[in-house]
């Protein structure tokens, strides 16, 4: 359990940090770039480390990596701790057995042992299983990483995706699905795609080949859907749907299971999407079933020439639509799932033998999911769940057998095999962590007051020991972005910290989608303070209620969690012990000339925009912001990668150096750089650990806790 923290156990470790001496940082390549905006002069002096590959900034990579990795190598239990999450990892992980095309069971399952899970699968539930892709084989040290596997509608042959070192830059290779033999079709360049089989052939999304050099940072414009025929080079592809007035649409395309009907999705330039079909069956036109990107419309199938489509077209809270696509009209779309009438938000809805639809609702950001007939109308019944969580589902009009995923905090994921007729959920699979029990533990929600009154939930999770008595180790996480939900999930790094007497919270706050549109939208633009009010708020709580005070408090975010990280850093320096922005947007006033950083005006707003937008970034950028008056910040150690083409690194580089340059106190001011690897999808086991092992060396170091790690 933990340490207990008194004023002399302070004392001891600020003592020991003082005689470790002052950090030296390596000094930054700068310049006086400075740059207009509306009027507004805005200092840029750290502009030359935007050039990620210019001999100076990597030679800057170099000295800021070799200054963390002194300070994190004089902590004593930093290689415990490695051992001890070593060992939080290696549990068998399995996931959901999904029927494809074949006739075959495929599921991923991982040992512990591996750095990427394998793909497996069997002829029937219950059979012996056999390796159908082990991407382990396709890198030494696991960093090129299996992103999706597309099956033929006949199932003879498997396209699949990959990525390496972390980059959203996308290969396709196919197999012959019988004998697992590589054909000899590759495809290069492609971005933000699956592949969707047509006859002997798919399609996908690419970007037009980037420049050398510059093709981890360039803005990528110009999506197109192309056509692969097997047994070609991809330089015959056809292009089959573009759009050259709009460069910065993403477009996707997908085609129905009986190859009747193809459809094309863009989005880019809202938080939804356009939707056009066309025949596959007769040459046609393409017919616009959305025009406006700001609202989701999303097909999940075509059946006997009726398209089913979930959507958040009048509806904030989305539903499930069908619509006859002989009659495509608004005016006929039939609702088959309506908007919840309790406040409830529809996140997904799946096809469940050839009458029913499985539909999954989050209330108060919690998985709930119901039974619908095909038809439409009430649902049958609810699948039951233990506890607050996140569930996933296996099923299909193929077959009547459902699979579902179940996890919590706690609890990692639990596979049940479930009987729509009955509503029975049997066990399938389960999932013991050595040395770790999750009945010790206590999974709360609570709801808060923000800044301007609003209600917002938080889900607390400690030992059932811990007290609140002012010396509880807090870890608030908080993203706040994108219509993304914060759901009950399993994270084994998560129980080092909890074994340890921590307590981590985790915030829904605005932003997010927790309850539809409309709390989108109150932390989007100009109202993005909320979004950063409301974490505050969350800290706050915890100290009012007496589990914790702010020499004992972490924050920590990624990507858009690490701009909510960098900004209320700024904002409120005295609320926070230690600060842990992840791959984060840190630059708003540039953000959006990087990559797909356009892609993101819908949430922020751009400098570009208008006077008004352009000082309302300005003001809370976290880069732009940083004290230099002598206000004492927490200790901060930014994390960023050599291959994050979605949050570029320079990002993290320039609000680093701005940090170290600034005089705010005496923490720490550290920036951790890791080498292939990118905005973390697809991050190796190993380098997961070691990047935990060094984040929470840090935490705990700075909290002056020396914590346990002999379980």
């Amino acid at each position: 359990m933990k340490t207990v923290h008194t004023a002399l156990a302070m004392a001891i470790l600020l003592t020991s940090c003082a005689k470790t001496g002052k950090i030296e940082y390596p000094a930054a390549p700068s310049d006086s770039t400075s740059y207009e905006v509306f009027g507004m002069t805005v200092a840029d002096p750290y502009r030359p480390l935007e050039n990620d590959t210019a001999a100076a900034t990597l030679a800057w990579v170099e000295a800021e990596n070799k200054v963390t990795q002194d300070y994190l190598s004089q902590i004593p239990f930093r290689e415990n701790l490695r051992k001890r999450l070593s060992t939080l990892n290696r549990y068998k992980k399995e996931g959901l057995p999904s029927l494809e095309n074949d006739g075959k069971y495929y599921f991923f399952a991982n040992d512990g042992s591996k750095n990427q899970s394998i793909l497996y699968r069997m002829d029937s539930i219950g059979a012996e299983p056999e390796v159908f892709i082990d991407p382990n084989e396709l890198s030494d040290d696991g960093t090129v990483a299996l992103t999706g596997v597309y099956q033929s509608h006949d199932g003879r042959h498997t396209a699949y995706t990959i990525s390496r070192s972390g980059s959203d830059w996308t290969e396709i290779y196919v197999l012959d699905t019988a004998t697992g033999k590589l054909l000899p079709d590759h495809i290069e360049w492609a971005k933000f795609t699956g592949a969707a089989w047509h006859g002997d052939g798919f399609y996908y999304s690419a970007y037009p080949r980037p420049e050398a050099g510059k093709e981890y940072s360039v803005a990528n414009e110009y999506h197109k859907v192309y056509y692969h025929k097997l047994g070609t080079p991809q330089s015959e592809d056809k292009v089959v749907f573009e759009n050259p007035e709009q460069p910065l649409y993403f477009h996707s395309a997908d085609v129905s299971d009986d190859e009747s009907t193809m459809w094309v999705t863009a989005s880019g330039q809202g938080h939804g999407n356009t939707l056009a079909f066309k025949s596959l069956d007769k040459p046609g036109k393409w017919t616009s079933l959305a025009d406006s990107q700001d609202y989701t419309a999303a097909p999940i199938g075509v059946v006997d020439g009726k398209m089913y489509m979930f959507t958040s077209i009048d509806a904030p809270r989305n539903r499930l639509v069908c619509i006859d696509l002989a009659r495509p009209g608004r005016e006929n779309w039939v609702d088959i799932v309506p908007e919840d009438a309790e406040g409830g938000v529809l996140t997904n809805v799946l096809f469940s033998g050839k009458d029913k639809l499985i539909a999954v609702f989050d209330r108060d950001a919690s998985n709930h999911a119901y039974i619908f007939p095909l038809e439409g109308g009430k649902a049958i019944r609810e699948v039951e769940f233990p506890t607050y969580g996140t569930s996933s589902f296996s099923a299909g009009r193929s077959t009547d057998r459902v699979f579902y995923s179940f996890s919590s905090f706690v609890y990692p994921s639990a596979i049940y095999s479930y009987d729509p007729a009955t509503g029975e959920s049997t066990l399938y699979k389960s999932t013991e962590i050595e040395g770790f029990n999750p009945d010790d533990y206590v999974t709360e929600q609570v709801f808060y007051t923000s800044a301007d009154g609003t209600r917002v939930p938080m889900f607390t999770v400690r030992h059932k020991d811990v007290k609140p008595d002012g010396t509880n180790p807090v870890y608030l996480y908080g993203y706040g972005g994108f219509n993304v939900t914060l759901n009950p999930g399993f994270n084994p790094n998560r129980l080092l910290w909890l074994e340890n007497g921590g307590i981590y919270a985790q915030a829904n706050l605005r932003g997010g989608a927790e309850y539809g549109e409309s709390w989108h939208q109150a932390g989007t633009k100009m109202q993005k303070l909320n979004v950063f009010n409301d974490f505050i708020a969350a800290a706050e709580y915890m100290i009012d209620k007496g589990w914790t005070t702010p020499e004992l408090l972490t924050i920590e975010g990624g990507s858009n969690g690490g701009l909510l990280v960098g900004a209320t850093v700024n904002m409120r320096p005295d609320l926070f012990r230690v600060a842990i922005p992840r791959v984060g947007v840190m630059d708003m006033m540039r953000y959006h000339l990087f990559t797909i950083g356009w892609n993101w005006a819908s949430d922020y707003g751009t400098s570009e925009d208008s006077p008004e937008m352009a000082k309302y970034l300005l003001d809370y950028s976290p880069l732009h912001n940083i004290s230099n008056d002598g206000t004492p910040y927490p200790a901060i150690m930014v994390t960023t990668a050599d291959h994050d083409d979605r949050v570029v690194p320079a990002h993290s580089f320039k609000y680093a150096a701005a940090l170290q340059a600034a005089n705010t106190g005496s923490q720490p001011k550290l920036i951790r750089i890791d080498s292939k690897a990118g905005h973390g999808a697809g991050k190796p086991v190993a380098k997961v650990i070691d990047e935990y092992a060094d984040i929470y060396s840090f935490i705990f170091h700075n909290l002056g806790i020396e914590p346990a790690t002999d379980k």
